[in-house]
């Protein structure tokens, strides 16, 4: 007599299990995306004041070299023959807009069949699927197929398109969602790699590293860009005085 084995169903036990899992990433991507604003923050601020006080500096004395050259080639810098160029790169017309094919306007009324808001629970799910529409919208004004495809890929793979309420869903719901989270970790942990390689914050580093010692390299900047800013107006003027 052969036995027929039944495959384990969920019980409470696993999804609890799950959103206790879901939870702590949720803590760990909370934290993570923290520290990602308060980098972008320190780097746009550490962006304006190396603008403010080295930028302008660097644009002035590119201005000076660049007036240097001009006046050894013997023509100004607005010389009609100059301007041509960039005269005729402003005249280059626009690529033709992408027509809006039946596989895009199929595609996109199957993404708004499945993530109108009308269809949402509650408020927090109204939100989340207007920005969904929103991002179809604009794929659609666009003719953008792939972009549409992946926006019904991703909604089909999402934890709200699971439906039910027993336990099966609600294991099925919280698998989904953990893979969520990592995925979004993943996200902020490439984030935070490519702030922290970027040349801006790389500079910032030193200039705090030299701060904790006592030195201030932005005005060390400063104080030689101001010395050739003085030493290129000097060669401008002599070149200017022999015409």
């Amino acid at each position: 007599m052969s036995t027929v084995v039944r495959s384990r169903q969920p019980d409470d036990a696993d999804v609890e299990q799950l959103r206790a899992r879901a939870a702590e990433l949720d803590a760990r991507l909370r934290d993570r995306d923290a520290e990602v604003t308060r980098v972008r923050s320190a780097l746009a601020s550490f962006r304006m004041r190396y603008r403010q006080e080295v930028g302008l500096l660097h644009d002035e004395l590119d201005e000076l070299e660049r007036a240097i050259i001009a006046e050894l080639a013997g023509f100004a810098e607005n010389d009609p023959r100059r301007a041509r160029p960039a005269a005729a790169a402003a005249a280059k017309p626009d690529s033709a807009p992408r027509l809006t094919s039946d596989a895009v306007r199929k595609l996109f009324r199957d993404v708004a069949k499945a993530v109108h808001p009308d269809l949402a629970g509650d408020d927090i799910m109204r939100d989340h699927r207007h920005r969904l529409m929103v991002e179809a919208n604009e794929a659609y004004a666009l003719g953008d197929e792939e972009r549409l495809r992946l926006i019904l890929e991703s909604w089909k793979q999402s934890p709200e398109a699971v439906p039910g309420s027993g336990a099966a869903s609600m294991n099925l719901r919280l698998s989904r969602r953990i893979a969520q989270l990592e995925d979004q970790l993943a996200a902020c942990d490439r984030d935070l790699a490519h702030l922290h390689d970027s040349p801006l914050w790389k500079l910032k580093v030193m200039v705090d590293a030299a701060a904790a010692s006592g030195k201030d390299l932005i005005a060390d900047m400063v104080g030689r860009l101001t010395r050739d800013i003085m030493v290129a107006q000097n060669r401008l003027a002599a070149i200017r005085s022999r015409c």
